[in-house]
């Protein structure tokens, strides 16, 4: 994966040809962004990811072969480094948790600005999450049952409880690391941690399980 100093290398991923050569140009116009290339499904999706390796992929859900979110899935498995954000013209709540249950680090409607997907990915790379209030809201679905809450917070270090705190507010690793003072080295080993004892794929999944279960009303 790239370096911080380097340009995030970002694959496209959607069987739209105009709007991916929209993407490309916005990509290609960012010095802290590459594009690297452009699939029109998910079977060619992993073969450029496992010849290219990209930093990060933005992912259409709906594409002609296998759905962008089980591709996720799929590449996730492969490449847990690997950075999703989904793409979508149908900002459906129920797609949100199956896009973060797969992986993705990230969930935007194609209707936003262009402006808005380059920074997520910035974001992303950095270790954020990416998701509007709006669609996150929907898609906790405040209304379910809420499991107990008792061992997680458990599990959970002082620090750890720490970490999750300022992550569920959408910072990135650095500036988690930077509000505790203490190294992005030691921040990143604290959200290693939490994804694994949360059994979580990325931040915003981790969050999520921690506001249905009632986990981050536990250690504010």
């Amino acid at each position: 994966m790239a370096e911080e100093l380097e340009s995030i290398r970002v694959l496209v991923v959607d069987d739209h040809q105009t709007f991916a050569e929209l993407l490309a140009i916005a990509l290609q116009s960012e010095p802290s962004l590459s594009f690297v290339g452009h699939a029109q499904s998910s079977s060619e999706a992993r073969e450029l990811v496992e010849r290219l390796r990209p930093d990060a992929v933005l992912m259409d859900v709906e594409l002609p072969d296998v759905d962008g979110i089980k591709t996720t899935g799929q590449l996730m498995a492969d490449y847990p480094e690997l950075r999703v954000i989904v793409l979508t013209a149908h900002a459906e709540p129920s797609l949100v948790s199956r896009a973060v249950a797969a992986g993705a680090c990230g969930f935007l409607p194609k209707g936003g600005a262009l402006g808005d997907v380059l920074q997520a990915l910035r974001s992303a790379h950095r270790g954020g999450m990416v998701i509007p209030a709006h669609l996150l809201s929907g898609a906790l679905n405040p209304a379910a049952p809420r499991a107990a809450h008792a061992e997680p917070v458990a599990l959970l270090t002082a620090r750890e409880r720490d970490v999750l705190r300022i992550m569920a507010l959408g910072r990135d690793a650095r500036a988690i690391a930077n509000e505790l003072g203490i190294s992005l080295h030691t921040c990143r080993g604290y959200v290693k941690s939490i994804l694994a004892k949360l059994d979580s794929h990325s931040q915003l999944e981790a969050v999520m399980k921690a506001i249905r279960t009632g986990l981050l009303d536990a250690i504010r």
